[in-house]
């Protein structure tokens, strides 16, 4: 497409509507699970397996994002994007009128199969809609906000739904957003001539690929309740690394794969990937204990614990359109990331202090500011830069990389650091019990010294992550077109301007 083409003039209300899509599916990522008690109690739902609540999205939309980054590209990504939404309210729907376990999971499933097609949908219709580098940036803050904070805006939303009207309101929510983002994207939402993938799609890719990613997934989530050495966990971690090795192997001699390798040998996406996947490992960490701390330890309720969240959020919202968006013309990627890692692992080294009794004020709010400050200044310039000067037909599935790698690491902070925290709470307890005290009374210290100590090795995962960035990825300062990357990327594989189609 020539380089004159006029961009998009609805671009910014574009933005808009993608930016409502993208919200629904962070958000229900952690809005379900303050609503879970109250679910498990009206539908009968077992202990053993409640977690299935939270696990059959996680399952379904990790496997499947690349399946739907790569729709998304032969089908069209706007049709991809309405589907998606379509898709993901319905199922949100029967998810509320469930009247039965087996309704509630099959609905979270369907959930987990919309938002694998809509997620990298939005991702690829923002990188394609806006190229100029000023407006890409700010586009990308504003993007970057609503997916970092959007998990902490699930336990607010979570909280006051449960509290003031019922867990199905937790599901429901989801339907007015959905409709108003599938006005936009009827009305204003356009994509580039061009831009799709003419190729078939590639069956053998799909299966190996979603299979592969479900063991993944799967093992980690076995990991938690089972424990890493247990026969099924070693099993599934053996059956993923062989699928995912076969998918290589293919997807290197396929014509048409479902992930042209190139896309993740680049340099640059290859780094953002990684640190990324790295990094959420970390950030999780943040989510899942200080829930369990507020409300257990500190007997928060869910409105408030959702409320206690708002730092991060506003760290986020600040380090991402503040911060990363007026830097990121300026600096290379690498000098925005690094930094944001490490400013996060230094507000999560905070909380390795957290005592019974500590202050809210004087240790948790600090140490919230400085994690969303971090993560909003790194996870904008990635997302960015992972779908800029990929080739306009891979941009889908490209968008699709960054999801999953956050959505493995989710899984892997999960079930690690769930299980690192539960073994040094029932060491510390044995250590007291033979020391003559009475483990019953010391119940919350002992959770409170097992979160500290996971906290330990998330802040190390991030330090790690800074690393990655700082070492992997060397793109320049996004201010010289679609083929200022690093990496020497040239105008071919530019991703076009938008043009009504």
């Amino acid at each position: 497409m020539p380089a004159t083409a006029q961009p998009d003039p609805q671009r910014w209300k574009a933005l808009l509507f993608i930016g409502i899509a993208q919200l629904m599916v962070v958000l229900d990522t952690t809005i379900v699970n303050i609503a879970l008690p109250s679910a498990q109690h009206d539908l009968g739902i077992s202990d053993g397996n409640r977690q299935w609540v939270i696990t059959a999205y996680s399952l379904a939309f990790g496997s499947l994002l690349l399946f739907g980054g790569r729709i998304a590209d032969l089908t069209g990504r706007r049709r991809a994007f309405i589907v998606g939404l379509l898709g993901f309210a319905g199922a949100s729907a029967l998810g509320g009128l469930a009247v039965n376990p087996g309704m509630l999971l099959a609905s979270r499933a369907l959930q987990g199969v919309f938002g694998a097609l809509l997620a990298p949908a939005a991702l690829s219709l923002l990188a394609v809609t806006f190229t100029e580098p000023k407006e890409r940036a700010k586009a990308f803050g504003i993007y970057g906000a609503i997916s970092g904070a959007g998990g902490a805006v699930g336990l607010i939303m979570g909280g006051a739904l449960t509290e003031y009207l019922n867990w199905r309101w937790a599901l429901f929510v989801n339907i007015p957003f959905a409709i108003v983002a599938v006005f936009g994207a009827i009305t204003v939402v356009r994509e580039p001539a061009g831009a799709r993938n003419g190729a078939r799609l590639d069956l053998p890719g799909v299966v190996l690929a979603t299979t592969g990613l479900l063991s993944l997934v799967y093992g980690f989530t076995r990991a938690e309740s089972d424990g890493w050495t247990a026969p099924v966990t070693v099993a599934l971690f053996i059956t993923s690394v062989v699928l995912l090795g076969a998918f290589v192997l293919v997807e290197s001699k396929a014509p048409a794969p479902l992930l042209p390798l190139r896309v993740v040998t680049e340099r640059n996406r290859g780094g953002i990937y990684l640190s990324l996947g790295l990094a959420v490992i970390g950030m999780f960490g943040l989510f899942l204990f200080l829930t369990y701390y507020l409300q257990v330890v500190k007997g928060y309720t869910p409105v408030r614990t959702g409320f206690a969240f708002l730092p991060m959020i506003v760290g986020m919202v600040t380090g991402s359109t503040q911060i990363g968006t007026r830097l990121m013309t300026r600096l290379p990627p690498r000098l925005l990331m690094g930094p944001g890692f490490l400013t996060s692992a230094l507000g999560i080294a905070l909380l390795t202090q957290i005592k019974v009794d500590s202050s809210y004020v004087g240790l948790i709010l600090p140490a919230q500011v400085l994690l969303g400050l971090g993560m909003g200044t790194a996870f904008m310039p990635a997302m960015s830069l992972a779908t800029r000067s990929v080739q306009p037909q891979d941009a889908g599935v490209a968008s699709a990389m960054v999801s999953t790698s956050q959505q493995v690491g989710g899984s892997i902070g999960t079930a690690l650091l769930n299980t690192i925290a539960a073994g040094a709470t029932t060491n510390w307890l044995a250590e007291k019990a033979r020391s003559g005290a009475d483990p019953a009374k010391l119940a919350n210290a002992a959770a409170v010294h097992g979160y500290a100590t996971a906290i330990w090795w998330a802040v190390g995962i991030l330090a790690v992550a800074a690393t990655v960035a700082f070492l992997l990825i060397n793109a320049r300062q996004q201010n010289g077109g679609a083929g200022s990357g690093g990496t020497g990327a040239g105008k071919a594989d530019a991703v076009p301007a938008a043009t009504p189609h």
